[in-house]
């Protein structure tokens, strides 16, 4: 069974702001996070860099053996960084690019991001509603972007704001370019009120649901997730086994559990079979990202066994 993670971040520096927030790294992998510190990092990475290297590095570690890399604006663009991970690392990383939503224009940049080789679009949907501002996903823009994606053949990586606040203009979206592969993240959000309309956009064909940041919704459950377990049953349920994928969040995730951990709560529990195991974890991503040469990553043991 190859492995893959249909949601993970990377970046050179996080020094941003967000609804008038500063974002920026501390030692020991903290963040001054919009406003308190935070453990962004693991604290073995001391000097706030989130790099290729080190994800692969535990990528191999974990047997994972391919990556989708979306991106989030309490991150800041990495789109220069990220172009070079694309270029250097083609047969791991499917690398989404990211435009600035919040201010008129960004249009151009998409196409622009599009004709550099891009071969997915990332909107972190739930920041581009501030104190100050909501942009829709239906505007006028939006539509103009998702058009282009669409005649172009390039993803879109999406993460909503809690229950139903998106899901009209996101079925709006869906409708209007009904062949527009769009992957939604963080499982539509199941710890909130009105997670099953952000789930009943899996219904539509081209429309995935990953699990991106799943651990962290039941962190306070802590390993072995049982009821993100429950969550992943319910939503076989719901949209069927082939409409699901797993997905990490790494590395914010990776502060709480390893690596190998945000998924091996899936392959080693005994409520999901077999055929569900491998279709989640990896074989439902290697088919929509369009993942050929995946790497053989054999398992290596650890010095305390």
């Amino acid at each position: 069974m190859k492995i893959i993670d249909a949601h993970s971040h990377l970046w050179l520096r996080q020094d941003t702001s967000w609804n008038g927030m500063k974002i920026s790294p501390l030692p020991n992998g903290r963040s001054m996070f919009l406003g308190e510190e935070v453990q962004m990092l693991p604290p073995f990475m001391i000097d706030g860099r989130n790099t290729a290297e080190v994800f692969i590095s535990n990528m191999n570690y974990a047997q994972v053996s391919a990556a989708v890399v979306v991106q989030e604006f309490i991150d800041g663009q990495q789109n220069e960084y990220l172009d070079v991970v694309r270029r250097q690392y083609h047969d791991r990383f499917f690398v989404c690019g990211m435009a600035d939503y919040l201010h008129p224009g960004f249009f151009a940049e998409a196409a622009d991001l599009i004709d550099s080789g891009f071969p997915g679009i990332a909107i972190p949907a739930h920041r581009i509603i501030t104190d100050k501002k909501r942009v829709m996903l239906n505007s006028e823009e939006m539509m103009r972007m998702f058009k282009l994606m669409e005649e172009r053949g390039v993803i879109l990586s999406v993460t909503l704001a809690d229950g139903d606040t998106q899901v009209a203009e996101m079925r709006e979206v869906i409708q209007e370019c009904p062949r527009l592969k769009i992957a939604v993240g963080h499982f539509g959000m199941p710890t909130r009120e009105g997670w099953h309309e952000q789930l009943s956009l899996a219904r539509y064909e081209n429309v995935m649901m990953e699990s991106g940041g799943i651990t962290w919704l039941y962190n306070a459950e802590f390993y072995p997730f049982p009821s993100a377990i429950r969550a992943i049953k319910e939503a076989i349920d719901q949209v069927g086994i082939g409409k699901l994928m797993w997905g990490s969040d790494y590395p914010r995730t990776i502060t709480a559990i390893t690596y190998r951990m945000s998924y091996d709560f899936v392959s080693k529990s005994t409520e999901l079979t077999d055929e569900e195991k491998a279709c989640f974890l990896g074989e439902n991503a290697r088919e929509f990202y369009g993942f050929q040469h995946l790497v053989d990553l054999p398992y290596v043991k650890n010095m305390s066994e």
